[in-house]
């Protein structure tokens, strides 16, 4: 596979990208994993999600 003169540029900037969209996976996934740590905690104790309190088709009825 033949690149030309810009071989160097063109593997640095995948090999880039790739390590950017992987460091992006993985912080989603440990803000995921957070996420359902404090959910769970904060059910534990007993505070109700605030989108349980209301029906998903009852958003702006109150007066």
């Amino acid at each position: 596979m033949a690149l030309g003169p810009h071989a160097i540029f063109i593997v640095v900037a995948y090999a880039a990208a790739v390590l950017v969209v992987g460091a992006l996976v993985a912080w989603v996934m440990l803000d995921h994993r957070t996420q359902r740590r404090r959910l769970a905690e904060l059910e534990k104790r007993g505070q109700a999600r605030r989108a349980g309190e209301r029906g998903a088709g009852e958003r702006g009825t109150e007066k």
